[in-house]
């Protein structure tokens, strides 16, 4: 495996809780690797130690087969979740500032296209919408044009719209040979960006692999999807399987054919009734608990 970064056996203890409890794993060049998790779970810490922010306790991180030292700040980008950006100045300017931090940086003109700056260059940053900021500070991160980039959840807070576009410079950054670690707690976007997914809870890695390769190996059933009022009778003899969420019953099943069968025999009615294969928020659930964390 062509590994941009090896992460060995990573422990960083925080407030008297181990945060991050033996950690491994590594980024292939020119892959996007997603680390999920609930809140508390450990993957801030992690990523906050791959980029240099922290120190761990013990264990390693090699970046090109060396620690982390001169040769990797130059070379990373950071989309923080939350950036403070110099007020009173345009986007120019600030992509301009943060080039002057750099010995080697992308010409302005390839940053403005490759993160579609061009009709609001000019303005002054605090008056962008929330598509337009992430997208500045997405330029930001690779002005630099650095082999790795870290995207701390770049879409919190976007509408749908801002948010797939996104998505399509991220796809776009990709294509250029870049490597993406991606943290995110959209499980579609994991899906459709992510070569590779790892997810932590409780600062250890509890499941990782391909998004279709986790699916694989968790289930082999599909979910049945009905409105609770369609139940009818059938809802005193729900399956085990079954869970009520926002007035619709979802039952998992393997056996789609005897679970119709059974439906109908217990009177509930179908008309409304749709099948869904099982997603990585299924996943996510199983492995984590439902339950709210702060």
């Amino acid at each position: 495996m062509d590994a941009l970064i090896e992460v060995r056996n990573l422990v960083r203890h925080y407030r008297g809780v181990k945060a991050v409890d033996g950690v491994s794993f590594a980024l292939r060049r020119g892959s996007c690797f997603g680390l999920l998790g609930p809140n508390g779970a450990g993957k801030t810490t992690t990523v906050e130690m791959l980029e240099g922010i922290n120190r761990p306790d013990s264990g390693s991180i090699h970046y090109k087969g060396e620690p982390l030292g001169r040769r990797f700040r130059e070379e990373a980008g950071i989309m923080f979740q939350s950036t403070a950006l110099q007020e009173f100045i345009t986007v120019r300017e600030t992509l301009q500032l943060f080039a002057s931090l750099y010995p080697r940086t992308l010409p302005l003109e390839e940053l403005v296209a490759t993160c579609r700056l061009g009709e609001f260059l000019d303005r002054d940053a605090r008056r962008l919408s929330g598509g337009q900021r992430q997208r500045l500070l997405l330029a930001i991160a690779l002005v630099n044009d650095p082999e790795v980039i870290f995207l701390d959840e770049p879409t919190t807070g976007l509408d749908p719209q801002a948010r797939r576009n996104l998505w399509d410079l991220m796809e776009a950054i990709r294509a250029r040979g870049k490597t993406i670690l991606l943290t995110t707690h959209y499980m579609e976007e994991a899906y459709i960006l992510c070569d590779e997914i790892a997810i932590m809870d409780h600062g250890r890695i509890i499941a990782q692999g391909t998004p279709r390769q986790l699916l694989a190996t968790h289930f082999n059933d599909v979910i049945l999807q009905l409105p609770e009022a369609d139940l009818g009778p059938a809802g005193a003899v729900l399956p085990e399987a079954g869970l009520v969420r926002n007035g619709v019953v979802e039952i998992a099943t393997a056996d789609v054919s005897g679970t119709v069968r059974g439906l109908l025999e217990a009177g509930a009615a179908l008309e409304r009734l749709r099948i869904r294969d099982r997603t990585l928020e299924d996943l996510f659930l199983e492995l984590t608990g439902r339950e709210l964390r702060a």
